[in-house]
């Protein structure tokens, strides 16, 4: 037994393989079964009704199931970043504020040192002076205190030495000249 088709269909093959492939010969099909007053390409019955309501329930199911729990999360997701970047940027700035405050109290720190440096390297000149000078006259006065007691030896030892200078004087005078000298 012979298959049936259906008379809109048409059991003719093509001629060429040009033809299938550039679909010319199926255009030249369907055109000559639409003239020839065969059923029609698409069919516009109850079943384009059914297919509507399936694609609306999945379009709800998939909507609820889907789409909505994806943008949820795609929103979480964009606000978690937001919020770190924002905590980020705070943190950064209460780090520049605490830096700043660091560097400003660091340069009265420095500005405190350098003054106290200042002071004591003064207080150190100042008493290097007053130890030097009183070092000065201590070494003039010990000076001037050997300078006087020396002259007291010299006219100790010149007033005790005079007379017997005097006497010694007599003596060789006398031993030179072979005679007494008064």
């Amino acid at each position: 037994m012979t298959p049936t088709v259906p008379p809109h269909i048409s059991t003719a093959p093509p001629q060429t393989f040009r033809e299938v492939a550039s679909g010319k010969a199926t255009m030249d099909h369907a055109a000559s079964s639409l003239a020839s007053g065969g059923h029609p390409l698409i069919d516009i019955d109850g079943t384009v009704f059914i297919q509507f309501a399936l694609f609306l329930v999945m379009y709800v199911v998939a909507n609820k199931m889907l789409f909505q729990p994806y943008l949820a999360l795609r929103e979480r997701r964009r606000a978690g970043i937001e919020g770190a970047r924002a905590e980020a940027e705070r943190m950064t700035a209460e780090a520049d504020a605490k830096l700043a405050d660091y560097e400003k109290q660091l340069a009265v720190a420095r500005a405190k040192g350098n003054d106290e440096g200042r002071k004591l390297r003064g207080d150190a000149a100042a008493h290097e002076k007053d130890v030097t000078e009183k070092a000065r006259n201590a070494a003039q006065k010990a000076i001037h205190d050997a300078q006087t007691s020396m002259r007291a030896q010299t006219e100790a030892a010149r007033a005790e030495l005079l007379p017997a200078a005097n006497a010694l004087a007599a003596q060789m005078a006398t031993k030179l000249l072979g005679r007494e000298v008064q």
